[in-house]
């Protein structure tokens, strides 16, 4: 079998559109479109447009050679093809504010280039059973919303804001100063997360499984969470770690909410 000529499966083809004009008009008409690569030398009126409509919009997107492009589809691509987000993301600048004024300490999770699909869905679903109000996630080095997420998270997606981030230091700055404590998962912290207070505003952040969370958003964190590790295992698939610091902070408000 020549897995290199497969034609692509009608579902991945239809989370698609390539072809300059198109990519443009679905940006025109409101489509939010996730991700886009663009061919290395490509030129043209219609490009510069549709380039300059990707930074007007803070849509990612990415150079590379034509044979990319030919693997993502055997259509007449035109130099560009884009993926289109199943949900349309949110501004956690607006969400903040409305949370406040409905009288709920915000309760927020923030996924750090969590690239694998099967562990973003699970901590959707799991944001979603555990209260949390907007998952908030970098515009480059995230998973994709697509058909898998979907699966993942059980529709989840569809159910809680999913903001995405151009700057996610600028983010967490913007939630302390909205009086949100920021908490990032490390095994680098003697803080044992069911000995630390997760009560009020807060915001987790949960890094990458080979990496963790960036030096950058750890050293902004007003506190550092480790959960203990007894075995010889080091460390948890990050969709457990997610659920575990998820569901403390849900035990330690419903305990509040008793006292």
């Amino acid at each position: 079998m020549n897995n290199g000529n497969r034609r692509p499966s009608k579902e991945k083809s239809q989370e698609m559109v390539y072809g300059v004009r198109p990519v443009i008009e679905a940006i025109r008409s409101g489509k939010e479109v996730e991700k886009a690569f663009v061919q290395r030398g490509a030129s043209g009126d219609n490009f510069k447009e549709m380039i300059s409509l990707f930074k007007e919009h803070g849509i990612p997107y990415q150079v590379v050679p034509i044979e990319k492009l030919n693997k993502l589809t055997r259509k007449n691509h035109q130099g560009v093809v884009a993926y289109i987000s199943p949900v349309a993301f949110c501004n956690i600048e607006n969400i903040i504010p409305a949370l406040y004024e409905q009288g709920k300490d915000p309760f927020l999770l923030i996924l750090d280039r969590i690239t694998d699909v099967r562990n973003f869905g699970a901590l959707l679903r799991t944001a979603v059973s555990a209260g949390v109000d907007a998952v908030i996630i970098p515009s480059k080095g995230s998973a994709q919303l697509n058909s898998g997420t979907i699966k993942s998270s059980a529709g989840a997606i569809y159910k809680i804001p999913i903001c995405r981030a151009h700057n996610l230091k600028n983010v967490i700055e913007f939630l302390k100063a909205s009086g949100i404590k920021v908490a990032a998962a490390t095994e680098k912290s003697d803080s044992l997360y069911f000995e630390t207070d997760l009560t009020g505003p807060l915001a987790i952040i949960m890094g990458s499984e080979d990496e963790g969370v960036s030096k950058e958003y750890l050293k902004r964190s007003n506190i550092k969470l480790k959960i203990p590790m007894l075995g010889e295992i080091e460390s948890l698939n990050v969709s457990v770690a997610g659920g575990v610091l998820m569901y403390e902070v849900l035990r330690q408000r419903l305990v509040k909410g008793k006292n």
